[in-house]
């Protein structure tokens, strides 16, 4: 695969590394919350350019209505037992781990990866409601690299949305109710804008 991408102007480290995971909590209402950290990995760019080779990409098709459409964006999925495609990866789950593990109870295992290749990529309103998310609170935590584009989370059923602009090593939790009271989204843009990848780290039994 061969995407062109623009390296960020304030991400100059030149071997990729965590900073301190000194997140923002944000509040929702209903048991939900979301923290947030911009820039959590320095040098997210080396992780870019691995994740954006031959790491086992597919791309989806499912069922609409009475035909059936390519999902838009490209999908990798890691279980637990497979080896993350760049150290900083595997670094990065052990963190989250060590971090909310008091609060969450049990460790990340799962890393699910999304290529938005452009900005006709885009991921619709949803909850990560499989498994365990359907009935139970639980944590999705997405570190994003690449091209920033925004996540959007409103209450479930509709209203007002929050915005968080994501890309360039960022990081964000949705945690408590969150898959359940409301739902996030990525939206297509016709601004022009090169490639992301998010990579979301579950608990076991949720998707």
């Amino acid at each position: 695969m061969s995407l062109a991408h623009q390296p960020s102007m304030w991400d100059l480290a030149e071997e990729a590394t965590l900073g301190p995971l000194a997140v923002t909590r944000h509040r929702l209402g209903r048991g939900a919350w979301v923290d947030h950290l911009p820039g959590w990995v320095q040098g997210s760019d080396e992780v870019l350019e691995v994740l954006l080779g031959d790491i086992g990409w597919r791309a989806d098709r499912r069922q609409m209505y009475e035909r059936e459409v390519a999902v838009p964006r490209l999908l990798r999925w890691y279980g637990g037992d497979e080896t993350l495609p760049h150290p900083l990866l595997t670094q990065a789950r052990e963190t989250l781990t060590g971090h909310y593990r008091p609060e969450l109870g049990e460790p990340f295992v799962s890393a699910g990866m999304c290529l938005y290749r452009d900005g006709r990529d885009s991921v619709a309103w949803h909850g990560d409601r499989l498994g365990r998310g359907r009935s139970a609170d639980t944590m999705v935590a997405i570190v994003s690299f690449g091209s920033p584009r925004p996540l959007l989370l409103r209450p479930l059923g509709g209203g007002e949305s929050l915005r968080f602009p994501l890309g360039h090593g960022d990081l964000v939790v949705m945690g408590g109710s969150c898959q359940r009271t409301w739902e996030h989204c990525i939206p297509k843009t016709t601004k022009p804008v090169g490639p992301r990848v998010s990579v979301q780290f579950r608990p076991r039994g949720v998707a």
